[in-house]
């Protein structure tokens, strides 16, 4: 894949004017950061091959993976796809939100290039009110994958987004820290029950309360995946990580969870303040100190929304610090435990290269 050519990014507020004018560089082909209720996306046309490959291009992005398409309203996405009946609850029951629908798309004018070859679409209306502004404001759908560099740890804030892709998009509209952290839930509504393909905002319980019948599991990602985060190795920072750790080893950070790492992060933790919420950071005089482990809690309270909205930040501030190998407590798999576990398997996962 070519090197793309470099842009000049302008990071700015999510104004309407600035959304307007973003959306004009869309119409023209350019490529945008924006914020959703889940992660920063690096949205482009949905409908232009031209503006899908400098997306692929811009994250390093193998063409085989496919991209969601980001619609402003659910009628505009049911024109684009076949919704069954359970299609169409699960569509009413979280849509504005954090779901995301694979369903057969024979006929529709998303790129052939964003479904990686496929008859199928990913689609998803989201909840932010920047994102839906965007989408209504450029006048069509939006491609609209994680704004990072392909693999890497997923964006929260617009500065993670200027941190891989300055000088690859040409707008970054920011709204501040996003709310869930987490990617969209992806289930698969192709005839028959529904399969859960990636875990993630909204949970497989909810799913099923909304379908008044099981969700299958997911459908494998070995071959050319159908959903995007369906990879092996994904949302992975730079350093090892080993997970369901008891304690920390000599030259690990710590992510934690609910204080489970025990006293190798109460140690690193000592005289930090900071309330719920706040990283459990290692005071500057213990750095580069192997007694002393580098440590963030994702939740000291044990709150796995917490956990989750704090997960891919924590990620990317550990390996801002430079870190070989991340020691990650265990997380619990009820709830949005699920969604958080299969990102930290994926982000532990041997990585190509």
């Amino acid at each position: 894949m070519s090197k793309p050519q470099p842009r000049a990014t302008r990071i700015a507020p999510a104004t309407p004017e600035n959304i307007a004018a973003a959306a004009a560089a869309l119409r023209e082909g350019g490529l945008v950061a924006m914020p959703t209720e889940t992660v920063y996306g690096l949205a482009g046309l949905a409908t232009s091959d031209a503006a899908v490959a400098a997306i692929y291009a811009a994250k390093g992005r193998p063409s085989f993976n496919p991209l969601i398409a980001h619609f402003a309203e659910a009628e505009a996405a049911f024109a684009e796809a076949r919704f069954d009946a359970r299609a169409r609850a699960l569509a009413e029951a979280f849509w504005p939100g954090p779901l995301t629908i694979v369903a057969p798309a024979p006929r529709t004018l998303v790129s052939l290039l964003a479904r990686a070859g496929l008859d199928t679409l990913a689609l998803r209306v989201p909840a932010h009110e920047v994102a839906r502004a965007l989408i209504a404001a450029t006048g069509a759908p939006l491609v609209a994958p994680s704004a990072n560099r392909s693999g890497r740890v997923s964006p929260t804030t617009a500065g993670h987004v200027a941190e891989d892709l300055d000088g690859r998009v040409d707008w970054i509209l920011d709204a501040g820290p996003t709310r869930h952290g987490l990617e969209s839930t992806i289930v698969a509504c192709l005839g028959g029950r529904v399969r859960l393909l990636r875990p993630g905002a909204i949970t497989s319980g909810s799913l099923e309360e909304a379908l008044g019948e099981a969700v299958e599991g997911g459908i494998s990602d070995e071959g050319a995946p159908i959903a995007p985060g369906m990879l092996s190795s994904h949302y992975a920072p730079r350093a090892r990580v080993r997970l369901n750790a008891r304690e920390v080893g000599k030259n690990e950070a710590a992510l934690d969870f609910g204080g489970a790492l025990g006293r190798s992060v109460i140690a690193a933790n000592a005289g930090i303040q900071g309330g719920k919420g706040a990283a459990a950071a290692v005071d500057s005089r213990f750095r580069g100190n192997d007694s002393w482990p580098l440590a963030l809690d994702l939740s000291p309270s044990g709150d796995l929304v917490e956990a989750a909205a704090n997960l891919f930040a924590y990620l990317r501030r550990l390996d801002a610090e430079g870190v070989r190998a991340i020691a990650v407590a265990p997380v619990p798999e009820h709830g949005l435990g699920a969604a958080i576990n299969d990102r930290l398997e994926r982000a532990a996962a041997p990585k190509e290269g």
